[in-house]
């Protein structure tokens, strides 16, 4: 491989890291907003079920939107690492080593001892905590509507 392909390789190995480092910070980022709303709903229970029934769709519909933004973005992220993944897999294919294909495989085959029997990846786990308050905010309203 010559000297310039190693140096994008490198380059695409720090991209891929930044893009993870991106996605960290945007899910504490949407963690800590829908907390914060979820926290206000909750304090201002008493009020808001004396409320009009769109204060309740209101703050509802803004945590829905949240939630559905929340999950769009991590779509996003995981199509643009699969990408660059690609890319990365592609470009060690001229290296003696393959060192992100050959751990991708072995997280496939093994079982992950002692807690579960084959790894979970992370976009799996972190693409459920969106729909979980997107569901908080519809038990919410229909409380409101039905209450």
């Amino acid at each position: 491989m010559s000297p310039e392909v190693l140096e994008l390789y490198k380059l695409a190995v720090e991209m891929a890291d930044r893009v993870s480092a991106r996605r960290g910070t945007a899910n504490a980022f949407f963690l800590s907003v829908q907390t914060a709303l979820i926290a206000v709903m909750g304090l201002s229970f008493p009020e808001l079920a004396q409320a009009p029934w769109w204060a309740s769709a209101a703050l509802s519909a803004a945590g829905l939107a949240l939630s559905a933004t929340w999950w769009l973005q991590l779509r996003s992220y995981r199509d643009l690492n699969s990408a660059k993944f690609a890319v990365i897999n592609g470009l060690e294919n001229g290296l003696p080593v393959r060192i992100f294909a050959d751990e991708w495989r072995y997280l496939k085959q093994d079982p992950v001892p002692p807690l579960r029997n084959r790894y979970a990846e992370l976009g799996f786990s972190e693409r459920g905590v969106p729909w979980v308050f997107a569901a908080i905010y519809l038990f919410v309203f229909a409380g409101r509507l039905l209450g």
